[in-house]
């Protein structure tokens, strides 16, 4: 049962083919492309690779965010055209919670990180807990957006060892000094985004019967983008006009108990 897993939600590129439980192939890529350039030459080259036909997938497991705005709606974008042509199930996995996939491991408190632009993270703090049927990723507190230099702060108050996941940490962590002794940085290579964890929560949210509307399915933001902010600001009549109208909508990013959602 082949399930193609897609990651755009930050500036690596990911691609990923699980056959059969295991990894078939996986591309994985920081460059200067952009997903536009690499994604869809990336789907066909892990496929040839992993020696599957895209008529054989049986699903499409795909990050919905938090992350890039734009990374988000490629990846999004390609994964629903698929499912679509294919008429595959799509499944639409947390980017934070594939992020955590790096380390199951009980007794770290894992801080999974996206950058959220001006000295800000999208931040999900969780961790691994031994449960009857397995682990299972626990998260103690919604996601959010946080300044990155908070965040350091809080792990250097705290006894738990944290490992810090994600893209900010690769980019942000020069300008700031000295860690915290609580805070473990992994090796670049080991808290990169991988589309081969979200392939893996895909399969088993596809074992489950768990499948999401291809029509209704969007990307998880969190807050709105610099664009609408700026837009709001030069046009206040219409965010005035919009608010006597405007419902807000409850988001939920998944569930605690539960890692594949």
């Amino acid at each position: 049962m082949p399930i193609l897993g897609i990651d755009t939600s930050s500036q690596v590129s990911s691609v990923a083919v699980l056959s059969d439980g295991r990894l078939a192939s996986e591309i994985t890529m920081q460059a200067r492309l952009t997903h536009s350039e690499t994604l869809l030459p990336h789907i066909v080259q892990a496929l040839d690779m992993a020696g599957v036909k895209k008529q054989a997938l049986t699903g499409i497991a795909v990050s919905i965010g938090p992350g890039s705005f734009t990374g988000l709606r490629i990846g999004l974008a390609a994964a629903k055209a698929m499912s679509y042509a294919l008429r595959v199930p799509i499944m639409g996995i947390p980017s934070l919670e594939a992020l955590a996939m790096h380390y199951p491991v009980p007794g770290l408190r894992l801080y999974a990180m996206m950058d959220a632009q001006k000295k800000n993270a999208y931040v999900l703090r969780c961790h691994w807990a031994r449960q009857a049927d397995g682990l299972q990723l626990v998260s103690e507190e919604p996601v959010s957006v946080r300044p990155f230099a908070e965040v350091l702060a809080e792990i250097g108050a705290e006894d738990t060892p944290s490992v810090l996941l994600g893209d900010i940490v690769q980019r942000r962590i020069a300008g700031i000094g000295d860690l915290p002794p609580q805070a473990l940085l992994p090796p670049p290579e080991l808290i990169m985004p991988r589309a081969a964890h979200v392939a893996v929560l895909g399969a088993r949210r596809l074992a489950r019967g768990e499948t999401d509307n291809l029509m209704s399915l969007e990307p998880v933001y969190i807050r709105r983008s610099e664009a609408e902010v700026l837009f709001e600001k030069r046009h206040p009549e219409l965010r005035a006009k919009a608010g006597e109208h405007h419902e807000e909508k409850e988001t939920i990013i998944f569930d605690a108990a539960d890692p594949s959602h």
